[in-house]
């Protein structure tokens, strides 16, 4: 008997061993359990999904077999028909040795393989087969697991190999409490195991599942737990502002009424920051929805209370947005301690990677002296050397694109833990902020300020000419009244990665394989043709310069790539209404704010996912001036275009927030994408499994309650470390 822990190598033989290890990385018995089958097979199953092109794998009788010698070379070949009751297909071996003594009429077996044509007829070209007597060794006839391919293994190898290992292993270490296990309906472990790899109907797949979703959610949840214990046992300084200070004078000149939600949600962070536990709460809301002004307001309540407030952007592009308009916004009450600036003013600092040595080190001195009472910054506020001389609030904006050790590296820069504000655009989920921001407390506006008009979406065909010319003519049009336009592309050059705030979707047409791979070595979609070049900004900009249509208008070009001080250079200009078109990448998706831009396109729309389209067309209509969003698809096929249906159809950015998650891996929401394959959910779906998502926080809350240190359950301990460390490990590949 052997544990999770074993080598394959003392299990397996040695070559299979080694296949698993180059193949899948797969190296120990733990390893090759936690390889999932991606379906089953019915041994009932039928040869009707045969299709040229297809992988199929079903279970068929072997009706007639022949072997005969080739003319163009030398041997014997077999060609037989299968056949499932119903539907006959051709199967040839173009050696017969070995084949022709088991595939002979009246034998059942598995086959598996790559269908193809020849004379007009469909056929198999040396599938894989195992005979059904050889595969289930008389013992069962249960469901058939179908495995992802392994090297040039069959997929019943790969059954066999984890069949081994089930019948030879010690009961597999428990992480789920048996109170738990009682409580929720929940089959063990092992039982789940045998359920998913050795399954006899489908009931027991599901009970397994659900098992197994339950203990991911229940390893998150407790990680959160844990988190949130810890956090409620740190002290901080009350952080009050003082009566006519710096919020109270920044009150009296705002130019217009706070919407109801604003101030619901200022007098939360108001008295959550007056305590001495630290604030841990998520803003979230749509955009446009007035959240910079929440934050601003909190950190002049930090800046009041005689501290300092930090405020993390994802791009340069933003942060520098967000220091123009802060600056703007606060007039001289941003100018403390100069000549014309406010008696209760501060001064409010912008920190950016790009920034010139001499520009850098000024801010670093008025962030460490505590002169720069509001500091904004990309990633450069996180280095090392960067100190601040009293940091009271931390607020970090579009929160997805950063993790948790990001916010924590920020924190670290206090001398006792600051208080955190954390802001997103993008629309959450109840089970996501769940499962992803379970540490924080949530709050949301959903109400627009007064002033914020309609966008109007519409699907622009590109196949369609005259559609896309009249694209152009919209944007000629709406320049001609005065307005502004944004074109955005995936990507800045014709040579160049899709850029890399762009969420590209590969082309659903690429293959019919959800996955990615096949089930055996021939895997679906190997033949597919090269997904098309996506739109660059270069080319593009040549493009519409070229167009008659746009002749005389100002079109310049926005990049992440561009030195710091031509980005500036360009938002401003856009922003003060000297650039009519601004062709860009995705850095305007957050932040950006020109009231006067009325219109939006989008290249290559059906490659964006459904919640970055929502959040790019946010920056038109934000000027009383009516929005229009015109989403260039070139994709083919209904599912892309669905998409953006869907984008067009409503302007509710949770409804495409569920959308969007619905379209997406699980790991790719939280994150995990990063963290490595085996740490990705497998089992969980944080839409479908609501219920058991809040079975699970309420179990894991009380567990940490009991057992902050899981002491007493060392294999949940042992789970909840590896999803910390690989949190922390992907952090560190993106610093």
């Amino acid at each position: 008997m052997y544990d999770e822990s074993t080598p394959l190598t003392k299990v397996l033989d040695k070559r299979e061993a080694k296949k698993f290890k180059d193949s899948r990385e797969i190296e120990t018995v733990r390893d090759l359990l936690a390889y999932w089958p991606r379906r089953y097979q019915s041994p009932e199953s039928n040869l009707a999904a045969a299709r040229p092109g297809s992988y199929i794998v079903a279970v068929a009788e072997v009706k007639s077999a022949t072997t005969r010698s080739m003319k163009a070379r030398r041997g014997r070949m077999l060609q037989a028909v299968i056949t499932d009751g119903s539907k006959d297909l051709e199967i040839t071996f173009f050696s017969a040795h070995g084949h022709e003594g088991k595939l002979v009429p009246g034998t059942r077996a598995l086959f598996a393989g790559k269908v193809s044509s020849f004379n007009n007829r469909l056929q198999l070209a040396h599938p894989g087969y195992s005979l059904l007597s050889d595969f289930d060794r008389g013992e069962r006839r249960g469901l058939i697991p179908i495995y992802k391919s392994v090297g040039n293994l069959h997929t019943w190898t790969v059954t066999e190999c984890v069949r081994m290992v089930l019948d030879l292993l010690d009961e597999s270490p428990e992480a789920i409490p048996e109170e738990i296990l009682d409580r929720r309906d929940l089959v063990d472990r092992t039982s789940a195991l045998r359920g998913i790899h050795t399954p006899d109907s489908q009931a027991e797949v599901d009970a397994a599942r659900r098992r197994m979703s339950y203990e991911e959610a229940l390893v998150l949840q407790v990680a959160l737990a844990q988190r949130r214990a810890r956090q409620a046992q740190e002290s901080t300084l009350a952080r009050v502002p003082r009566p006519g200070g710096l919020l109270d004078s920044f009150d009296d000149r705002l130019p217009f009424t706070l919407t109801a939600g604003q101030v619901e949600v200022g007098r939360t962070l108001a008295a959550e920051m007056a305590r001495d536990v630290p604030m841990h709460r998520l803003l979230q809301g749509e955009v446009g929805s007035g959240k910079t002004v929440i934050a601003v307001r909190a950190m002049l309540a930090a800046v009041d209370s005689g501290g300092q407030a930090a405020l993390l952007a994802p791009t340069e592009v933003l942060a520098s947005q967000h220091h123009r308009s802060i600056t703007a916004m606060l007039g001289d009450l941003a100018e403390g301690g100069m000549l014309g600036g406010s008696e209760v003013g501060t001064r409010v600092t912008l920190l950016t990677g790009s920034m010139s040595t001499q520009s850098r080190r000024k801010a670093m001195l008025d962030i460490a002296s505590g002169d720069a009472g509001i500091v904004i910054g990309t990633h450069a506020l996180i280095q090392e050397h960067v100190s601040f001389q009293d940091l009271a609030l931390v607020v970090v904006d579009e929160q997805h694109r950063f993790g948790v050790e990001q916010r924590d590296a920020l924190r670290g820069k206090a001398a006792q833990p600051p208080h955190v504000l954390v802001m997103t655009a993008t629309p959450i989920p109840r089970t996501v902020a769940m499962t992803v921001f379970g540490d924080m407390e949530t709050s949301t506006l959903s109400e627009l300020p007064a002033g914020r008009a309609p966008i109007t979406t519409h699907v622009v065909p590109e196949a369609k000419p005259g559609w896309l010319q009249r694209t152009w003519q919209r944007i000629a049009e709406e320049v001609a009244q005065g307005r502004q336009a944004y074109v955005v592309c995936p990507r800045i050059g014709d040579d160049d990665e899709p850029d890399e705030d762009a969420e590209i979707f590969a082309p659903e047409a690429a293959s019919s394989d959800p996955d990615g791979e096949g089930d055996g070595e021939d895997g679906n979609g190997e033949d597919a043709p090269p997904p098309r070049p996506l739109a660059s900004v270069h080319r593009v900009h040549a493009d519409l310069a070229a167009n008659p249509v746009l002749e005389g208008l100002r079109i310049e070009i926005l990049h992440g790539r561009l030195p710091a001080e031509d980005k500036d250079a360009i938002m401003r200009d856009f922003a003060s209404g000297d650039i009519d078109v601004l062709v860009s990448t995705t850095v305007i998706e957050v932040g950006v704010d020109v009231p006067n831009a009325s219109v939006m396109v989008v290249m290559d729309a059906d490659r964006f996912g459904v919640s970055q389209l929502h959040q790019l067309r946010g920056r038109v209509g934000r000027g009383g001036l009516p929005g229009l969003c015109l989403l260039v698809h070139s994709g083919e096929g209904d599912a892309p275009h669905e998409r953006l249906e869907a984008v067009a159809g409503t302007t509710d950015g949770f409804e495409l927030a569920r959308i969007d998650l619905r379209q997406r891996r699980e790991g790719d929401i939280l994150g995990s994408s990063q963290h490595g394959r085996r740490t990705q959910l497998q089992f969980l779906h944080v839409l479908e499994d609501e219920e058991l998502i809040v079975s699970a926080r309420e179990d894991a809350f009380e567990v940490v309650a009991d057992d902050p240190d899981l002491s007493t359950h060392p294999r949940l301990a042992e789970l909840v470390h590896a999803r910390v460390d690989a949190e922390q490990a992907a952090y560190l590949e993106r610093g």
